[in-house]
């Protein structure tokens, strides 16, 4: 039975899946445009460190005030509508919520709701994938333990990206190479907030008409968000990354089974079966028509004469050799699809994507010259941005993962460029987060 028949079942019997969400920021708030055409669901609690923005964002995207009216949860239960709060620990504390969406966007905090979240026997679908980056696969082991699944969010491109290499595997095809476009140049790695508007063609003033962020738009920009889906894709398919970074290839949706090739026969794969990012710039700066710069792709190759017959049989486009064939999606819809995790999870028990192992690692690198005494600022800030590296490669250098790179003061120089190490920072060793992540590095490494 489909998705949308169970929903409209457990609708029917009126025993709806019930939620509660902890950030209601704009991910957030795209999944609220939808809850409430959504059947056989009830997002019981929100939780926000404002909840006066909460609400001013559940009115933007079209609830009538009374929806979001309960004043506890007890009293949402029984009416059928939701409570806003500031505590997200109390969320925890209602029996009756199944599922928790983590969807703040702060990594340190997202770790410590997702522990809690599955200390409680709560199912999770954790927005923030800086988190699953970084800890990902302990996070899954924990959930797993308890009896609980951990589920990356559909509509973001890693949950994407897992299900168009799902369909490869299981139709029977190998995946050459699975991954996302991106708008990307070299030196946009050393891109900060005051230079991200002028890249992405916006004046400071359209930007701030528009309340967009220039820090979040950063981490996109300079190719810290390409590398940390990358990470999560690759931890949660098996599949390998490039030993030193993302290529970034050019490509239109047309070339993308021209490059995502092997190196040997003609593309820029050092060997089959990896994540890769294509541009949606030629290296000259020139817009590429018919790009893939909002979408996610696979690669699969045709093994036999037969099926390589039918790709030409069928008018399927592949690279010359009719090997190689591309899948893709050229658009997401981000938070409007987080839908799709919750009644995957809840109804068939599945994940939309979950770590299974450590093949790739988010590095912190220096944007410039950094001195002991400045304080690293996280992914789109002014001091790094995210490097993809292979596990290996990350532990024999002790790397700092970006996503713990917030706020942590420097003990000595780092050269723009470099990857930073544990040995570069002063880190606070207190938080769930750091000993999650110490954690997993002693798991894996034994």
């Amino acid at each position: 039975m489909s998705l949308h028949h169970q929903l409209l079942q457990r609708a029917r019997e009126g025993r709806p899946i019930r939620m509660a969400l902890i950030g209601a920021g704009k991910f957030g708030a795209m999944y609220l445009a939808q809850v409430p055409r959504m059947p056989g669901v009830h997002l019981v609690a929100i939780a926000d460190l404002n909840p006066a923005n909460a609400r001013a964002n559940l009115a933007r995207v079209g609830w009538p005030a009374e929806r979001a009216g309960a004043a506890s949860a007890q009293q949402a239960l029984q009416q059928g509508t939701t409570w806003v709060t500031d505590d997200w620990q109390a969320l925890m504390r209602i029996p009756e919520v199944e599922i928790v969406i983590e969807c703040t966007g702060n990594p340190l905090a997202a770790v410590d709701h997702v522990l809690a979240a599955i200390a409680a026997g709560k199912h999770v679908v954790n927005v923030t994938v800086e988190a699953d980056a970084f800890c990902g696969p302990l996070l899954a082991r924990r959930a797993q333990a308890a009896g609980v699944i951990y589920s990356m969010a559909y509509g973001d491109q890693p949950a994407m990206i897992c299900e168009l290499v799902d369909w490869a595997r299981t139709c029977g095809f190998p995946v050459v190479a699975a991954g996302r476009g991106h708008k990307w140049l070299p030196h946009f790695c050393e891109s900060t907030p005051e230079t991200v508007w002028g890249y992405y063609g916006l004046s400071p003033e359209q930007a701030a008409r528009g309340g967009l962020n220039p820090k979040m738009f950063n981490s996109f920009l300079d190719g810290s968000k390409p590398a940390i889906e990358s990470t999560a894709v690759a931890n949660a398919t098996g599949l390998a990354v490039p030993s030193n970074g993302l290529q970034y290839p050019p490509a239109s949706v047309e070339d993308i089974p021209f490059v995502t090739r092997p190196v040997s026969e003609g593309g820029v794969l050092e060997k089959k079966g990896m994540v890769e990012v294509i541009s949606s710039l030629e290296k000259d700066g020139r817009k590429i028509p018919y790009d893939i710069r909002m979408g996610v792709w696979v690669t699969v190759e045709g093994e036999s004469d037969y099926i390589r017959h039918c790709f030409e049989e069928y008018n399927a486009h592949t690279d010359p050799s009719g090997r190689y064939f591309t899948l893709y999606k050229r658009w997401h819809l981000i938070g409007l699809e987080v839908g799709m995790s919750v009644a995957s999870v809840a109804l068939r028990g599945e994940p939309t994507g979950v770590a299974q192992a450590w093949n790739a690692d988010v590095v912190a690198t220096a944007k410039r010259d950094l001195k002991p005494g400045e304080l690293l600022d996280g992914e789109g800030g002014y001091t790094v941005w995210g490097k993809l590296l292979p596990a290996t490669a990350s532990r024999a250098i002790g790397g700092l993962p970006l996503g713990l790179a917030h706020g942590v003061k420097l003990v000595r120089p780092v050269a723009k460029g470099q990857s930073l190490s544990w040995d570069d920072v002063a880190m606070d060793q207190a938080s769930a987060a750091y000993r999650v992540r110490r954690e997993m590095e002693a798991m894996f490494s034994a």
